[in-house]
This record gives structure tokens, C-alpha cells and sequence, in this order.
């Protein structure tokens, strides 16, 4: 009998051991789970900021474009205006000459 006493005590000593590991490894796996959240978390944080600064950027290039536009029609009005004015002044100088 104290052969199977013996195994008795070394069978219950392994299953405590069993279940202090499992509880640990539930303790750890809890802890990865939590940490996976947060990254999870972090990730559509960042993607939520991505898509808010494209969407400025896109703001900003279209603000960009119709300053450039508005400069750009601005400069070619005066271009024309001026070849307009020296059209007349021409004009006038050969309306004078006949």
C-alpha cells in the first residue's frame, strides 16, 4: 500500500502542478489578450488620424489649386489687357497716319 500512497502523493503533487501552470498560462493568455486590444485600439486611432490628415491634405491641395488658379487667371487677365491696349494704340496710330 505505501507503493500506491506514494503514487498517490506524486499523481496529486503533478495535478497541482497542472493547475498552477494552467492558471498561469490563463493569467498570461489574459494579459496578451488585453494587449492585442489596445494595439487593435491604437491601430484605428492612427487610421482614423490618417484618413483625417488626407482629407486636409486634400483641403489644402484644392485651396492650393484655386489660389494658384486665381493667380494664374489674374495674370493672364493682365496679359491680355495689356496686348488689348497696345492693339488700340496701334489702331489709333495708323487711324492717324491716313
Amino acid at each position: 500500500m505505501l507503493k500506491a500512497e506514494s503514487d498517490i502523493k506524486t499523481l496529486t503533487t503533478n495535478v497541482r502542478r497542472l493547475i498552477l501552470r494552467f492558471t498561469e498560462q490563463k493569467k498570461e493568455n489574459a494579459e496578451l489578450y488585453a494587449m492585442v486590444d489596445e494595439r487593435d485600439r491604437q491601430i484605428a486611432e492612427l487610421k482614423q488620424q490618417l484618413s483625417e490628415t488626407e482629407r486636409k491634405y486634400n483641403a489644402m491641395m484644392a485651396a492650393k489649386m484655386l489660389s494658384i488658379a486665381d493667380t494664374d487667371i489674374e495674370t493672364t487677365r493682365k496679359k491680355v489687357n495689356k496686348l488689348i491696349r497696345t492693339v488700340n494704340q496701334c489702331i489709333t496710330l495708323l487711324s492717324e497716319k491716313q
